[in-house]
């Protein structure tokens, strides 16, 4: 499973994709994750995307990074519209 997905805090979104969710998401929550994240203290997932090959994922991660912040959040608010934290199983 390859994932792209989102992060936010405080309006700063952050976009990413990885091969094990659980994971990162436990990285970033730790503070190694990404300089990002770390510095925005960005820990909350509010979407994701599963993707069957990484090519997929990682051309979707692009995409969504160009996007402007009201397309995102539109995107985010169709399947997760009262922004609550996304739990991984």
């Amino acid at each position: 499973m390859i994932v792209t997905y989102f992060q936010i805090k405080i309006e700063q979104f952050y976009i990413g994709y990885t091969d094990n969710l659980k994971r990162r998401i436990k990285q970033h929550k730790s503070g190694n994750g990404s300089l990002f994240t770390k510095k925005y203290n960005v820990t909350d997932l509010i979407y994701y995307e599963i993707f069957e090959e990484n090519k997929s994922a990682r051309k979707r991660e692009r995409n969504l990074k160009n996007w402007h912040k009201t397309w995102k959040w539109n995107l985010i608010k169709q399947s997760n519209p009262n922004l609550i934290t996304l739990e991984v199983e």
